[in-house]
C-alpha cells in the first residue's frame, strides 16, 4: 500500500495517482460566501474528472438548528455521526485516499480536510494550488453535474486526529500561557475597524492575528515550509505551538492556518470551530478593540 498523502498534493502527484489505477476520491469546494450558490455553478461549469461537490452550507455545517450540532456560530459543525453518513453517500470508502480543493486557493476545502480528521480519516490532502494549479499542469476538466452519485462507501467513524475547543474551553483559559490564541481574520476585522458579517466587531483579548492568507504564494499555492515555521515562530515569539488554538469568523478560513503550522513541521494545533460568531455572542466573553 502505498504511502498516503495527509498534507497537500501536488497537481503532477495527483495525475499520477489517477494513472496508478488506484485514483483518490476528489471533493471540489468551491464557494463564495457572499453569493452561496455560486461555488457549485462554477463546479457545474468545470471541475477535476469524477470530483463530487460538497457545499459549504448544505454538506459542510449544520445550518438546521440541529440540537446535535457539534459547534456554534454562523457555520456549526453537524455531529460527527451525521458527516460520517454524508461521506457515505458520497462514496467514501474506508482508507481510501481522498484529495480536496476549490478555485479559490484553499479558502473553504481545507475545511474539509479538517473535518475528514476529526471523523478520524487521515488519509485526505489538500490540492496544492487548487483548480488552478491543476489546469497549469494541463489536467483535464469535466462539465456538468454528475447523472449519478457514486456507490455508497464504507468510511466509518475513527477516533478523532483534531483537537477542537468550544468558547467556554477558551474562556476558563483566557490570558493563561497554555493558550495561544491565533486569529486569521483580516487585519481590518481583527482590529474592530470593520464588520461585515458578525453582530459584534472585535477580537478576543490577548489573540494574536495571522490572516490566513499569508500562508499562500501568489499564485495559490502555500508557502515553501521553511517560510512558513519562520512566519509562525515569529508570531508565536517564543510560545509553544502546542498552545495555539485557531479560530476566524465562523470555523472556515481559520483552518489553512491549522494545516500552515502542520506543514511547518510545528505539529498538531488547536481549532476553535465555533470561532468569533460564537465567541461575540457567548455571555460574559470579553471582546477587544485595536
Amino acid at each position: 500500500m502505498t504511502t498516503p498523502y495527509t498534507t497537500l498534493i501536488s497537481a503532477e502527484q495527483l495525475m499520477a495517482l489517477h494513472a496508478s489505477g488506484s485514483p483518490p476520491l476528489v471533493f471540489d469546494c468551491s464557494f463564495d460566501l457572499t453569493a452561496p450558490d455560486a461555488g457549485e455553478r462554477l463546479y457545474a461549469e468545470a471541475h477535476l474528472p469524477g470530483a463530487v461537490y460538497m457545499h459549504l452550507d448544505r454538506d459542510l455545517s449544520d445550518k438546521t438548528g440541529a440540537a446535535d450540532a457539534a459547534s456554534g456560530g454562523r457555520h456549526p459543525l453537524p455531529s460527527r455521526e451525521r458527516f460520517a453518513t454524508r461521506l457515505r453517500e458520497r462514496g467514501l470508502d474506508l482508507d481510501r485516499q481522498v484529495v480536496v480543493y476549490d478555485r479559490q486557493g484553499g479558502h473553504f476545502c481545507v475545511r474539509l480536510w479538517w473535518m475528514l480528521r476529526w471523523c478520524g480519516h487521515t488519509a485526505v490532502a489538500v490540492l496544492d494550488g487548487g483548480l488552478p494549479a491543476w489546469q497549469g499542469a494541463g489536467g483535464a476538466l469535466e462539465t456538468g453535474t454528475p447523472i449519478k452519485a457514486p456507490a455508497h462507501g464504507t468510511f466509518m467513524l475513527r477516533p478523532s486526529t483534531v483537537t477542537a475547543h468550544g468558547a467556554q474551553h477558551l474562556l476558563q483559559r483566557l490570558g493563561q500561557p497554555e493558550q495561544t490564541v491565533v486569529d486569521a481574520r483580516a487585519r481590518a476585522r481583527f482590529t474592530g475597524e470593520v464588520e461585515p458579517l458578525d453582530p459584534v466587531a472585535g477580537h478576543i483579548p490577548g489573540a494574536l492575528n495571522r490572516p490566513f492568507t499569508d500562508n499562500f504564494l501568489p499564485d495559490g499555492r502555500f508557502k515553501p515550509a521553511a517560510q512558513l515555521r519562520a512566519e509562525f515562530e515569529a508570531l508565536l515569539n517564543g510560545r509553544p505551538a502546542s498552545s495555539v488554538v485557531h479560530h476566524c469568523g465562523s470555523g472556515v478560513t481559520a483552518t489553512p492556518n491549522v494545516l500552515a503550522m502542520e506543514i511547518a513541521g510545528l505539529g498538531h494545533t488547536a481549532l476553535f470551530p465555533g470561532s468569533w460568531s460564537e465567541w461575540c455572542q457567548t455571555p460574559g466573553a470579553p471582546c477587544a478593540r485595536g
